[in-house]
């Protein structure tokens, strides 16, 4: 008797443990799977345009043109009242992205947001996550493609588990573990080191961050010095000591060539090149834009070559060996961020306050942009960022959204293949830094 009431007890736990088929997690799955299924048949003309478009301006008499046409907007009802500060591709699922929401009017300081989008359902964010403060940046891990370092408005870096159902990050900095003072402009993972990454603040500091079992461990790499004209400095004969402060950094790119090395944008409009070997000097400090420098970005095939934007309207192309730049462009407007495109040594895009989108490509066009496009109607757009693989480019706005456009043949022209006239053993990403250095040939390189 004593066993046939065990077995009913055990029984009665068996069924209270069972799921409610509604609810299981199989259920979520395939309903997702019927809305995105339904959603791409109600939206099926963009659909197609995303898998078929072809260009009109191809094959007229204007070559050296080509043209984006919009896809979706991105968007929700929380960050209808947010400004879009930053977008990140995801390394491993291509159709995927994250958007950070906050504000650059810190006169009107918000809580922050990160979204999750999917090209596969563009009505609504596959995971979202609330910040007190408000989200500056995000970067997705190259190899462990859920995690999410995001740096926020009141200093604080944080790292989430996109997988985790809670709203909670897995790691935060705090007071205790030298949090930046100021805003996190930048953070960015480490390409070698699994559990590092680095981070970019207003209060002049560059830290490098280790996650440990139960927390961040912080690392000063480099403090920012500001770098003082000649004539502006105390004169030898005077015997007081002056203490000069930090400069403010806005943003950094480590090479994916030499991983030690790496540009720093300031406030003050100087882009220092460093080394996380020495800490206490630049390598070499590069002087062109009059306002604050927005990004800077090395080139994806060539060693040298760097491109970089600033409120001052302009957007300036480097060499790593010359103080000044190769070329220079001027948009009438200032330019809120440029990115260069993954297939092409010689394509670039860049975004201004106006709401522009412009497309250049070197190869093609060096002395005007090959594309033009509106693509904000009143709303200043703050970043630009292309998909890995697909011909896609997204363009976030102050109005808390995210408009998304495929390039035209013309604008999407890369990697080079190699062919019988070329050398065998050159590989693609070869022929793609040849034509950037052959484009480098044609540009004046006498140091004035």
């Amino acid at each position: 008797q004593k066993n046939k009431k065990k077995e009913k007890k055990n029984q009665q736990l068996v069924q209270q443990v069972r799921e409610d088929p509604l609810y299981s997690a199989s259920m979520k799955r395939a309903l997702k799977i019927m809305e995105r299924m339904i959603v791409q048949g109600a939206d099926f003309d963009k659909f197609s345009d995303y898998k078929y478009y072809h260009d009109e301006t191809e094959g007229t008499d204007s070559p050296n043109t080509g043209s984006v046409l919009p896809l979706w907007r991105f968007s929700t009802d929380k960050s209808r009242r947010k400004q879009v500060t930053s977008i990140c591709w995801n390394p491993k699922y291509k159709d995927l992205f994250a958007v950070g929401y906050g504000s650059y009017d810190f006169l009107k300081e918000t809580s922050g947001l990160i979204c999750c989008y999917t090209i596969k359902n563009p009505t609504w964010p596959e995971y979202s996550f609330t910040t007190e403060s408000g989200v500056m940046c995000l970067d997705f891990h190259k190899k462990n493609p859920a995690l999410l370092a995001v740096g926020l408005y009141d200093g604080t870096v944080m790292v989430f588990d996109i997988r985790a159902k809670s709203n909670k990050a897995i790691y935060q900095s705090t007071v205790r573990t030298m949090k930046h003072t100021d805003p996190v402009w930048q953070v960015s993972w480490d390409k070698e080191d699994m559990l590092v990454f680095y981070s970019i603040s207003s209060d002049g500091r560059v830290t490098k961050w280790t996650l440990m079992k139960n927390k961040l461990e912080p690392e000063e790499v480099l403090k920012l010095k500001l770098v003082l004209d000649q004539d502006k400095e105390l004169v030898d004969n005077k015997k007081e000591s002056f203490l000069y402060g930090l400069a403010g950094g806005m943003c950094f790119d480590f090479n994916p060539f030499n991983d030690d090395q790496f540009l720093v944008g300031t406030e003050e409009g100087k882009i220092h090149l460093c080394s996380k070997a020495y800490s206490g000097q630049y390598l070499e400090t590069y002087e062109g834009h009059f306002l604050a420098v927005y990004a800077v970005k090395w080139n994806k095939y060539h060693p040298r070559v760097f491109l970089s934007c600033s409120a001052d309207w302009k957007i300036k192309m480097w060499d790593k060996e010359l103080k000044r730049p190769i070329l220079s462009y001027d948009l009438g407007c200032a330019v809120g961020d440029v990115e260069w495109a993954p297939y092409s040594s010689t394509v670039f895009a860049a975004v201004i306050y106006t709401g522009q989108l412009y497309v250049y490509d070197l190869h093609q066009e060096k002395h005007k942009f090959m594309c033009e496009h509106t693509a904000m109607k009143d709303a200043v757009a703050n970043h630009v960022s292309f998909n890995q693989d697909d011909p896609i480019i997204l363009v976030g706005d102050q109005k808390g959204g995210v408009n998304s456009f495929i390039l035209s043949k013309n604008l999407r022209r890369g990697p080079l293949q190699p062919t019988k006239d070329d050398d065998e053993k050159k590989t693609p990403e070869d022929l793609e830094r040849d034509k950037m250095e052959n484009f480098l040939s044609t540009q004046d390189k006498e140091v004035y």
